[in-house]
């Protein structure tokens, strides 16, 4: 069987290599990476009026999340279907294509349901139609697969994917895209990106709790290759009005949390009155070798172990807590409200 640090290794010389194609994959061309790093993030901040289109809408899980999804208030306006076009689902359009979705809806974002072996063909579709915001809750997708979303995603800057196998993003009493407990929720100044998506119901729970509520939560997924990653996350929250407090939640594998430490200890450095930062890495007594749940929580010999990731977030600054429940009182003291009411 491939070890993690060769899979992990052939990634990034895939990766690698892609940057050097020529190929045009969506109508913008492509001038570095970058573009998709950065000039998509602002696709991150949904509202009450993100128009929001399902990948796979007549499908069982689509129709159940998408009623629940509606009477949420979440603005959905049709739908992707390609056997059934020309139809109506919850009485709402259905469309052949997403290249025909986007030409009469005008969607900023697709909330994909479709099996793992279609699901990479759904997200290429939909960068292809140059969706501004593309969610993936999919899980088992192939790293093949994956890797050839990702070389589409870096032909282009116009197009950001959230996933696959995560939750997906929401802001709070406006706007849900994926499949998270809304109902604990609240709109409020924290914002959330964590790779873990059951840790991140937690910390909405804490935050909620202690009457903070969330500004956006990000559920970046565990997966090797995720389309947005908690770098991406923060970059979203340093700059985003509503987010007064940022919790980060990262886990064992990979190098998320350090690359997420590097970028907090130069936000921190330039900016003169930095946005409190609570973390917390799961993991720390995960045992080598075995995987945690899915795919990318799995320590190698080759990575960072949990405490040896807090220990880098802790040092730039970040205040880090042993448990999820911990992060609303520790927020609230943060912003200076532990004794508001």
């Amino acid at each position: 069987m491939t070890s993690t640090r060769g899979l992990r290794a052939f990634i990034s010389l895939r990766l690698a290599s892609s940057r050097c194609s020529t190929r045009a994959f969506s109508n913008t061309a492509w001038h570095n990476y970058a573009s998709y790093e950065n000039d998509t993030i602002s696709n991150l901040r949904i509202d009450k009026n993100t128009r929001v289109i399902y990948q796979g809408f007549t499908g069982k899980a689509a129709t159940a999340n998408a009623k629940e999804t509606i009477a949420y208030g979440t603005n959905i306006v049709g739908g992707v279907s390609p056997s059934k076009g020309g139809h109506t689902h919850l009485d709402l359009p259905v469309y052949s294509s997403v290249l025909e979705a986007k030409q009469h809806l005008n969607p900023h974002a697709t909330s994909i349901f479709v099996p793992a072996p279609h699901a990479a063909s759904a997200i290429l579709s939909a960068v292809e139609a140059e969706i501004p915001l593309i969610v993936s809750v999919t899980e088992h997708i192939p790293i093949q697969d994956m890797l050839r979303v990702h070389e589409a995603l870096r032909t282009q800057s116009k197009s950001r994917l959230v996933g696959p196998n995560c939750p997906g993003i929401i802001a709070p009493e406006q706007c849900r895209l994926g499949i998270m407990p809304y109902k604990q929720h609240k709109r409020g100044c924290v914002g959330i990106v964590s790779k873990s998506g059951t840790l991140s119901y937690e910390a909405v729970g804490a935050t909620t709790r202690a009457g903070l509520g969330q500004s956006l939560v990000v559920g970046m997924g565990g997966d090797m290759l995720p389309g947005t990653t908690l770098v991406d996350g923060l970059k979203l929250f340093f700059d985003h009005p509503e987010t007064k407090g940022i919790i980060v939640i990262g886990e064992i594998g990979g190098e998320a949390e350090l690359n997420a430490a590097e970028l907090i200890k130069e936000y921190r450095s330039r900016t003169k009155n930095p946005k409190p930062i609570i973390a917390m890495v799961a993991g720390r007594t995960a045992p080598p070798g075995k995987t945690m749940g899915h795919a990318g929580a799995l320590l190698s010999p080759r990575d960072a172990s949990a405490d040896a990731k807090a220990k880098a977030l802790q040092a730039t600054g970040a205040v880090v807590v042993p448990h999820p429940g911990l992060m609303g009182s520790e927020m609230k003291r943060l912003l200076g409200m532990e004794h508001s009411v």
